[in-house]
Order: C-alpha cells, then sequence, then structure tokens
C-alpha cells in the first residue's frame, strides 16, 4: 500500500499543506503536488473533499484523506521511516491535545487579531499570548517537542515559526514577545534552520502581500467598513 501513487492537494499560502508537506519530505515519500485555487475551486477538490470543500487533500493510491492533522497521522502511520508521533500512547494523545489547543486557542486568535482592528485586535491579539504562555511551559527547557528531532507536534505548530511572525508585521502587532516567551522564540529558530522547513516554505514576500490582501477583504466584508 505504501508504494502506491501519491498526490497532494494544497495551496501555496496554506500552512495546513505545508504541514503536509513538511511530514511527506520527512518521511522521504515522494508525491506530486496540485496547486489548487481556493478563491475558484476546482472540479477535483469538491469531489474529493465535499463535506469541506478545502486543502489539504492526500491521495494515496485510490484512498482519498482529509484535514491536515488526519493526514499528518495517516501519513505517519502508513510510512514507519522517521516516526513523527511518540511511541507511548500518552505521550501520542498529549501531542495530539496540544496540536488542537494551538489550533482553538492560538491559531484562532491570532487569525482574528490579524482580520480585526483596534480593540477587537487588542482582545484578539491578548487571547493568542494567553495561548503562547501554555506552549512556553511546554517547550521549556526542550529542542523541539519531539525532543531532539522533530516531530509531530513541531510539524502541527511549525505554522508559528513563519505565518505568525508574518501576521504580526502585516497587523503591526506583537504576539511572541522574545524576552516573554524565549523558549518559544528558541524553539522557532530551532524550527526554521531544520532544513525540510527552511527548503519548503512559502516566498515571505508574497506571503505579507497575500495577507495584507485577504486580511482587508475579511475585515471589509465582516464590518462593512472600508481600510
Amino acid at each position: 500500500m505504501a508504494q502506491q501513487e501519491v498526490k497532494l492537494l494544497g495551496f501555496w499560502a496554506s500552512p495546513f499543506a505545508y504541514r503536509v508537506i513538511w511530514a511527506l519530505k520527512l518521511k522521504g515519500v515522494d508525491y506530486e503536488y496540485i496547486e489548487e485555487d481556493v478563491f475558484n475551486k476546482s472540479p477535483l477538490l469538491l469531489q474529493l473533499n465535499p463535506l469541506h470543500k478545502r486543502v489539504p487533500v492526500l491521495i494515496h493510491g485510490h484512498r482519498v484523506i482529509c484535514e491536515s492533522y488526519v493526514i499528518v497521522q495517516y501519513i505517519d502511520e502508513t510510512w514507519p521511516q522517521y516516526p513523527l508521533l511518540p511511541q507511548h500512547p500518552y505521550e501520542r494523545a498529549m501531542a495530539r491535545f496540544w496540536a488542537e489547543f494551538a489550533e482553538s486557542k492560538l491559531f484562532e486568535s491570532a487569525w482574528m487579531a490579524l482580520c480585526s482592528r483596534g480593540e477587537e485586535r487588542e482582545r484578539a491579539a491578548k487571547l493568542a499570548m494567553e495561548a503562547v504562555e501554555k506552549i512556553e511551559e511546554l517547550v521549556k527547557g526542550k529542542k523541539l517537542f519531539g525532543g531532539e528531532s522533530i516531530g509531530y507536534l513541531d510539524i502541527c505548530l511549525g505554522w508559528i515559526s513563519y505565518w505568525l511572525p508574518i501576521w504580526e508585521e502585516v497587523g503591526c502587532m506583537q504576539i511572541i514577545d522574545p524576552i516573554k516567551f524565549p523558549a518559544t522564540s528558541s524553539w522557532i529558530d530551532t524550527v526554521l534552520h531544520h532544513p525540510v522547513i527552511r527548503d519548503n516554505l512559502p516566498a515571505r514576500e508574497a506571503m505579507i502581500v497575500y495577507f495584507q490582501k485577504r486580511s482587508k477583504d475579511i475585515y471589509e466584508s465582516r464590518t462593512g467598513l472600508r481600510v
């Protein structure tokens, strides 16, 4: 089964798609990448993911897997080389828990801060910083969440190392203060210097332009105000 053809539908600016890319690269799995226009979704994407209609989507032979966390776990179980999740059941459960925590608390708050203005942005940024406080405690004293080698939680939280600083710049805000969060800042530096991460990132300037427009469009659509 592991030798069947692998394809990945993604979007160039999506941190969710890059989780899957990093997992495939770490495993040494050859795959075909198919770029999707998420604003003009292809019939293929709608056929493969009719429930959520979004990327990433992994095709492995005749099997279709959706949702980035599910895909990364599928990759880890299908290709045993370079294990991503911890071996102990409790540690595996905790890795999944913290991945979900970062998604629901940090990602959503940081995204809301980016797509807001004024007091609403300040409130959302404060919630994001409160989430970082928890992550700071978790990574304190560690090189990576996975120990000495990059693992599941590093991949799932990898967007913090690259996407979040771009959102901070676009939104003229600071969520991760290196003085207040030294362990998280050190982890970010380690992640960005890992060759699989470093060599598989979208162009920063293009990301800034994209998120400037995207956040502006969302804010105007949500509030009816022009900025």
